[in-house]
């Protein structure tokens, strides 16, 4: 064992000790016959649960070194939850106070984490244009700026983050395959994983490896539309309201050789099978870089290697991705025929209470998802931010944005569900129904069309068309 990858049962000052030297495991049955091998590098086995550990430790040790961080300062960041955790266990074991903004779609196991660890959480809206105050990073940015000794992170743009790729990801995949590495496949959020690990390993190789980014079919780096996703933590989502959308700094796209898109379904169901086929419970940015990992390995050779970078563990997301009701009522059920989504079932975040008015004129609640009138492209459950009803805008102006006068988002159903499940399950106040499949919303059904029906919903609802 070389003195850069110390033996696991080495004595260390502190937590921070134990960041890195993360294990690869092999897979076998989700692979399906591929002839190329398939490594799943385990960020999970950091001590806070992530990659970020090591963005996070890079962070705070560059911050220190230069006096942006002095002792009994107070550490800011706008996180969706991992780097947040990490800065909170580091914070924790170096005696900084921690302040971390989430957006509210984070789940509550991550909030509990960072709590746990003695953060202070400031919760802001979920899908905010890049330029308004309370987007997560403009608003932990402000924080810091209005605090005495205060120090933002800001892990998209600084340069700590690609460096602790550079240093310990790459340099540990390199030595645990021996130098046998040929493809990195790595999830893009920041970029920092394979923007440093990745130029680590083409440089080293002679440029033999190839670096792919994985991301969510919607995220504009692999070309998507921008449309907010289902996978937590990885992609770019793009609010139609932002005026430029300025990449993050930590991300150098000319590192990766190609990226590959993957669709949410593919992502989420690859993450379940992991947990059940190879005991490994890993998030959902990990599902999907192995998802990219195996369709690419089917296209290699046997003497290919091909290392898939998990950045954190399933742990954070038992109320989400593998919570059996959650899955099927956002429609990732048994596979069903397509069922093609409608037209028009949906109000933009942008429409007025008058405009909203007309659209309702069905009877029933819509929901009110960010988008642009002119969105053609099927809507994701990602975007929906509550419900609009005739109830909900009867005091209200005519002029008025239907975001200010918001309801709860609607019931969700899953096109492979029975009609009778999904009526049951409904409340007395509960007068419509949104259906989906694949996360997609494909249609929104009134209460009174479920009476009396014995088919599954998918079936009902093309029936409906007729």
């Amino acid at each position: 064992m070389s003195e850069e990858f110390p033996g696991p049962f080495a004595v260390v000052d502190d937590v921070t000790g134990l960041v890195g030297r993360t294990p690869l495991v092999r897979l076998k049955r989700v692979v399906r016959g591929a002839p190329a091998a398939v490594l799943v590098k385990v960020e999970a086995a950091n001590p806070a649960g992530s990659s970020k550990d090591r963005a996070a430790l890079s962070m705070v040790r560059a911050a220190e070194a230069d006096g942006a961080l002095r002792p009994g300062g107070v550490i800011f960041e706008g996180s969706s939850g991992n780097t947040g955790i990490a800065l909170a266990m580091i914070g924790a074991a170096l005696g900084y106070r921690v302040v971390v903004v989430v957006p509210d779609r984070s789940s509550q196991e991550k909030l509990g984490l960072l709590r746990a660890y003695g953060a202070q959480v400031v919760i802001t809206p979920a899908l905010l244009p890049a330029e308004h105050p309370d987007q997560v990073r403009a608003l932990a940015a402000r924080l810091a700026a209005q605090t005495p000794g205060g120090w933002y992170a800001g892990q998209y743009d600084n340069p700590a983050n690609i460096d602790a790729h550079y240093t310990t990801t790459g340099p540990e995949i390199w030595a645990q395959t021996g130098g046998g590495v040929t493809h990195l496949v790595a999830s893009i959020g920041t970029g920092g994983t394979l923007t440093g690990a990745g130029r680590y390993l083409r440089e080293v190789s002679g440029d033999r490896v190839q670096v792919v980014g994985a991301d969510p079919e919607s995220s504009v780096y692999g070309g998507g539309s921008g449309r907010p996703h289902l996978v937590e933590a990885t992609g770019r989502f793009v609010h139609p309201d932002t005026g430029t959308d300025v990449w993050p700094r930590s991300y150098d796209p000319s590192v990766a050789t190609t990226v590959r898109q993957v669709p949410d379904r593919e992502s989420i169901a690859m993450t379940r099978a992991l947990a059940r086929e190879e005991g490994l419970l890993l998030g959902a940015s990990g599902g999907l870089a192995v998802a990219a990992a195996v369709a690419l390995a089917h296209t290699l050779g046997p003497d290919d290697v091909v290392v898939a970078v998990a950045p954190d563990s399933g742990r954070s997301y038992l109320s989400k991705y593998f919570d059996d009701d959650w899955v099927s009522r956002r429609g990732f059920g048994p596979d069903t025929e397509h069922v093609p989504a409608a037209a028009f079932v949906t109000i933009p975040h942008s429409a007025t209470v008058d405009q909203a008015r007309a659209a309702l004129r069905g009877g029933h609640a819509l929901p009110v998802v960010v988008r642009t009138a002119e969105q053609t492209e099927p809507v994701s459950l990602a975007q929906v931010i509550g419900s609009a009803s005739q109830a909900d805008l009867r005091d209200a102006a005519p002029d008025a944005l239907v975001v200010d006068h918001l309801g709860p988002a609607l019931p969700l159903a899953g096109a492979h569900e029975p009609v009778s499940t999904v009526r049951d399950r409904l409340t007395p106040t509960q007068d419509a129904v949104v259906i989906t499949q694949y996360g997609l919303v494909i249609a929104v059904l009134p209460r009174s069309e479920l009476d009396g029906r014995t088919t599954d919903i998918g079936e009902l609802v093309t029936a409906l068309r007729g």
